[in-house]
């Protein structure tokens, strides 16, 4: 048995190996993406394939709960110096959209395997429909890339040719897919002989029993977290703006159940599979680590020291029904899920919200866009395709300080990457990247600021992919009388007589000279902006956070020559109206719900869950359709469901068949 000092050494040694192999492939990766983004992670994992290592200072921050258990049991005759990878992300639901490439390496002790190095890069481009092979318009997955089915790239030290063969024709930058997966193959080198060296300070033995007791801490952890959280159910549910191009939203919901030291969330009542590539795959997994992110930021925030492993998944069980969007079955597009993620991250934020208010911030931004550029770059006559920088936008209130600006909690580890890089690689030319004023919502603690970035292109038919674009209907929301913040923007030639607002659309085609300005959403406010102290509020407005006329409307000081006017300031607050509730949707989402009412959504969802999965995403659209004015709640769902069974005369023989498969 380890005693406390010894296992926290050990922690510290497996934590260093993980920063180690971090370093490694952020030092050789080829790509923008990879090397400054740094949409990559790398792991160290046990015999079965759970993850008790993580580095915390590079990379995503997703995958500590991570599992590659399925996708291991799926090759066979495991030798030293193999590597296996898998991008398909319906091969045993690690990989989770195509652009993303798994690896997994056997770590050997006395002919044993005792361990796996792992982790996974974000290919710029995997071929398929678009570049950067994502858009939220793509319906199968056939269309978003190339995919591997879990199998050998490396033989005992030697890359498979024919692989990589494979992947040169069909990628359209095959140098820098190639350069960053041998980049993450030289960080499981690195990780195999930082696992070497614990196995010499702490023996075969005395390592195997510390880093199963290193799960078992965290569990803990998790559970004494969960102990001190009030028992009950808590329901919350929120909005992605579009189930598919210029469509209709798309609902998650949570029920939250804690008892003790355990939780359930259970998300049935969540949209139908969708014919969009907003789908989620998470196979069903009760514990899959993506169903799961949003607890790792709650469950660090609450205590920082937690260990971050397989063992905080274990008092969670998480119910995701099959033909959901958080549980789509083959062939459904899964590109964007990470915009689906985003907002599963909101649900699972609003639920505990309402369990620890005291606790809990308002909404992060929730709209971590990134922007892929594939032009023709004149100065080399090549063509270019790169990650141009994620726009991501502000966090929510704190319960003791203002939200981050333009770095929104739940996808802060995206790092920009500085213009005259991009510059540099990519022939555009930057007019403006910085916050944008007014955007955070109005608090006792400010929400953060959102990103605000215009470029201009050179060459003809620069074609653009902006993934996850999001919040331009729904705000992120603000808790405790704090107000939902500002919203997001793509447009084309801004305040020119060619302007074209975009909305949600993430693709688009650019001719020389056209700009493209974008803007994240904000972090929503944390209580009532009243109670923000009027010097904070003119602090704001000489940093440019904040104008005088929202100081003036939003939080009643008024400013006079760039001094606050105490008398002024508080005759007007005495006139603010306040927002009463735990929650601030913001106006859309207030008239939006005046129609679809969460009764009458519940009902939707059940209705559509008693039909065959192929016919729920169609028969959503035909009841959206018809919910026209006048019609609203669960009546008006009724009407609409039984005027599409008129047009549609089998639907009601289905559902019968549906229920008796079941």
């Amino acid at each position: 048995m380890f005693d406390r000092m010894t296992l926290q050494v050990l922690a510290n040694h497996a934590r260093a190996a993980a920063e180690n192999m971090a370093h490694t492939l952020h030092r050789t990766a080829h790509s923008a993406f990879v090397k400054e983004t740094q949409d990559f992670t790398v792991m160290l994992m046990d015999r079965g394939g759970d993850t008790f290592a993580v580095p915390m200072e590079l990379g995503a921050t997703w995958y500590p709960g991570l599992t590659y258990g399925r996708v291991i049991n799926m090759v066979e005759d495991y030798r030293p110096g193999d590597v296996a990878f898998t991008n398909d992300p319906y091969s045993g639901h690690v990989a989770t959209h195509a652009p993303d490439t798994h690896l997994w390496k056997p770590v050997f002790a006395e002919g044993e395997i005792v361990a796996w190095t792992g982790g996974h890069i974000h290919n710029t481009d995997m071929g398929g429909a678009v570049p950067a092979s994502l858009s939220r318009s793509l319906s199968e997955i056939h269309q978003e890339g190339i995919r591997f089915p879990p199998m050998k790239l490396v033989r005992e030290g030697e890359f498979d040719d024919m692989i990589m063969r494979i992947m040169e024709v069909n990628v359209r930058k095959p140098s820098l897919n190639i350069g960053d997966i041998k980049a993450l193959v030289g960080a499981l080198n690195t990780g195999e002989r930082k696992v070497h060296a614990m196995i010499e300070r702490f023996g075969r033995r005395g390592f195997l029993e510390g880093v199963a007791a290193l799960k078992d801490q965290a569990e803990a952890q998790a559970r004494a977290i969960l102990s001190e959280i009030p028992d009950g159910d808590y329901i919350f549910a929120d909005y992605a703006d579009e189930d598919s191009d210029h469509a209709n939203p798309c609902r998650l919901k949570l029920s939250l159940r804690i008892r003790g030291d355990s939780a359930v969330l259970d998300f049935t009542g969540s949209d139908p599979q969708l014919g969009s590539s907003l789908n989620v795959p998470s196979g069903g997994d009760p514990r899959h680590t993506i169903l799961l992110v949003g607890v790792y930021y709650v469950l660090y925030t609450l205590n920082p020291r937690v260990l971050l492993n397989t063992g905080l998944t274990r008092p969670f069980t998480c119910i995701a029904p099959e033909g959901t969007v958080l549980n789509p079955v083959a062939p459904a597009a899964v590109g964007m899920r990470s915009l689906t993620c985003a907002r599963l991250r909101s649900v699972i934020f609003g639920a505990f919200a309402q369990a620890i208010p005291e606790r809990m911030p308002a909404a992060p931004a929730g709209n971590n866009c990134i922007i892929n550029v594939m032009t023709r770059d004149d100065r080399s006559r090549k063509t270019v395709i790169a990650a141009v920088n994620p726009v991501v936008g502000g966090g929510g209130g704190m319960p003791h300080r203002d939200g981050t600006n333009g770095s929104g909690a739940d996808a802060a580890y995206l790092k920009n990457t500085p213009i005259e890089i991009t510059e540099t690689e990519v022939p555009v030319e930057f007019l403006r990247y910085g916050l944008a004023r007014d955007s955070g919502g109005a608090g006792r603690w400010r929400g953060g600021l959102a990103t605000e970035m215009a470029f201009r292109v050179f060459a003809p038919d620069t074609r653009i992919t902006a993934r996850n674009r999001d919040r331009s209907f729904f705000r992120p929301w603000g808790v405790l009388g704090g107000r939902a913040a500002g919203l997001s923007d793509m447009v084309v030639n801004p305040g020119t007589a060619e302007e074209r607002r975009l909305g949600n659309v993430d693709t688009a085609v650019l001719q020389p000279g056209d700009v493209l300005q974008i803007r994240s959403a904000g972090g929503g406010g944390r209580g009532a902006p009243q109670e923000r102290e009027p010097w904070r509020v003119a602090r704001d407005v000489t940093c440019g956070y904040v104008s005088v006329n929202a100081a003036y409307n939003d939080y009643g000081v008024v400013m006079d020559g760039g001094r606050v006017d105490e008398g002024a300031t508080e005759r007007r607050r005495a006139y603010l109206p306040r927002h009463d509730g735990p929650f601030h949707f913001g106006p859309e989402r207030e008239g939006y719900e005046r129609r679809w009412t969460p009764e009458a959504y519940d009902r939707l969802t059940e209705i559509l869950m008693g039909l065959p999965i192929h016919w729920r995403f169609f028969t959503k659209t035909e009841i959206f359709r018809r919910m026209t004015e006048g019609r609203s709640g669960r009546a008006g769902v009724e009407q609409a469901f039984a005027e599409t069974c008129a047009r549609f005369p089998d639907l009601p023989r289905l559902a019968e068949v549906a229920e008796a498969a079941e």
